[in-house]
Formats: structure tokens, C-alpha cells, sequence
């Protein structure tokens, strides 16, 4: 017997426009779900567009739209197996030359607004004993230098997923954490644009004190943006940690996370700060 649309489990991913978010959509419509894939754009919708896959047009840091993301996954007759909470932004800039107004644009996309879906779409994921996947990183587990702001909405949200899991577990809602390194998606391009244009915008002063530094960073971004796992393989991890009868609470994407996530656990702060300044070393200018 065909189960309709209406009657299939579904998962809520959001951020899934490009990228890992996409792929992850694509994936688990293929394993049968139907997904509520978040987009920020109509043509992007028509894109994703697909058998099993509903795309839905949502900025996390729309009240209104978290609400009719709410009203939509419970008008569904179908339980709410899991949220993916994938939406992201990056951009990476010295502490003391990042705008305040930027440190509070990556901290309501990359926190307050998993936050916000999260709170919405709890009261149908404990009535079906869901999941939560939080897409992190690795950088919420190491700062390199230049990371503060981005790799401090990623460990900010590995608290908050520490603590829902401990909330959820009573309850029978599992909260799961994937922490990807470098992945080749359009967020890679994207930061890297963004942070030139913001090393452009520097002071002189700032641009002598930190210039190689920050060409350094966009070398490393496009390494890893190039070079990294495919968007596919790290949907094939998500998938995992919404499908396993009993999930792991992290999961790694990528030789790099796996390796970094292990040093942070092993390596003294100076130790681990030497291991950080050699991966970005390749990366420097020349000097002329």
C-alpha cells in the first residue's frame, strides 16, 4: 500500500538551499521521508523542488516564518521524525576588526535562530519521541585565529545542544551533534568572498597588523572548499545521525574535523595553539 505525502514521517531540515543542506535533503527523501526543506529563496525552491521534497521559504531569523514552518509540520498527519538544524553564515575577521553589527548577524543565523526553530518544533517532535541534529563544526571544538566570532556561535551551540540533550532525555528526544570540517560547498565561496570584502574595508593599521593573516585564512578556506569531502558524503552522515536507533551525540565529517576534534581533547591550549599556527604556515604570502 503507498503511504500519501500527508501520512509520511517527515524531518525539517533548514539551510537547504545549497550544500550540505540540499544534499541532506535529497538524501533523506531518498530514504523515504518527506522533507520540509527551509530556503531563503523562490528559486531555490524551484531547484530543490523534488519527489519527497517540500521546500518551504524560511529565514530562521523570521519570527514569522519559524511560525508557519510550526503550523506547516503540524498540519501534517505524519510524525516529525527529526529537525536538522543546518542554516549557517561564515565570514572570519580578526576580533578587533570585526563590526559589532556582524558578531550579532552571525549569532542570530548561526544561534538564536536554531534556537528559535527548535522551540517551535519541540512540541511535535517529543509528541513523536523525535530528534534533533545540530550541524555545528569543528571550529566548535578549535578557534583558529580569525575564527572568534563564527567558531563562537559553533561552540555556543554545542552548550545549547549539551544541555537540550540533557533536557530531552527523559523525555525520549535524542539530540545529536555533527560537526563537519571542510566540506566543498557554496558557503565556502561564500565566506571567502566575504572576507575579503571585510579585510578590504580594514584601517591601514589593521591591514599591516593582520593582512598576511587573513590571506592566509582565505588560502586555507579555499584549500578546504576544494579539497574537501563532497556535500553528498556529509549528507550521508546527517542522514545517519537522524536514522540510527541509538545515535552517537557526535559525529565528524571529514579526516580534518575527526583529527581536530581529537587534538582539542588531548593537546595542551600551547601545544594545540603551535598545531593551529602550522596548518595555516602553507598559507602565507610570499614575501615580495
Amino acid at each position: 500500500m503507498t503511504v500519501s505525502s500527508e501520512n509520511r514521517d517527515h524531518v525539517v531540515v533548514t539551510g537547504a538551499s545549497t550544500g550540505i543542506g540540499a544534499a541532506s535533503a535529497r538524501e533523506l527523501a531518498r530514504r523515504g521521508f518527506h522533507v520540509l526543506a527551509g530556503v531563503r529563496r523562490e528559486r531555490d525552491a524551484d531547484a530543490l523542488r523534488a519527489p519527497g521534497i517540500e521546500p518551504v521559504i524560511l529565514d530562521i531569523t523570521e519570527p514569522d516564518h519559524v511560525d508557519r514552518l510550526a503550523v506547516r509540520a503540524g498540519a501534517r498527519t505524519g510524525a516529525l521524525r527529526a529537525l536538522v538544524n543546518n542554516a549557517a553564515v561564515s565570514v572570519n575577521a580578526p576580533v578587533e576588526t570585526l563590526p559589532l553589527a556582524e558578531w550579532r548577524r552571525l549569532f542570530e543565523v548561526n544561534l538564536f535562530g536554531h534556537v528559535a526553530v527548535t522551540q517551535a518544533l519541540l512540541p511535535a517532535l517529543l509528541r513523536h519521541s523525535g530528534r534533533v541534529v545540530n550541524v555545528s563544526s569543528v571550529g566548535g571544538k578549535v578557534a583558529m585565529a580569525t575564527f572568534g566570532a563564527y567558531a563562537g556561535t559553533k561552540f555556543a551551540l554545542e552548550a545549547v545542544s549539551d544541555a537540550l540533550r540533557r533536557e530531552m532525555a527523559p523525555l525520549g528526544v535524542q539530540v545529536v551533534v555533527v560537526e563537519p570540517g571542510g566540506v566543498r560547498t557554496e558557503m565556502g565561496e561564500r565566506g571567502i568572498a566575504a572576507t575579503g570584502r571585510l579585510a578590504a574595508a580594514m584601517s591601514p593599521e589593521h591591514r599591516d597588523r593582520y593582512g598576511p593573516l587573513v590571506q592566509a585564512i582565505m588560502g586555507l578556506t579555499a584549500a578546504g572548499t576544494t579539497g574537501g569531502t563532497s556535500a553528498e558524503d556529509a549528507a550521508q552522515v546527517i542522514a545517519k545521525a537522524v536514522t540510527a536507533r541509538r545515535p552517537r551525540t557526535r559525529y565528524t565529517i571529514g579526516r580534518d574535523a575527526a583529527l581536530l576534534a581529537r587534538l582539542s581533547r588531548l593537546l595542551p591550549d600551547r601545544l594545540l595553539d603551535r598545531v593551529t599556527a602550522a596548518v595555516l604556515r602553507p598559507h602565507y604570502p610570499r614575501p615580495t
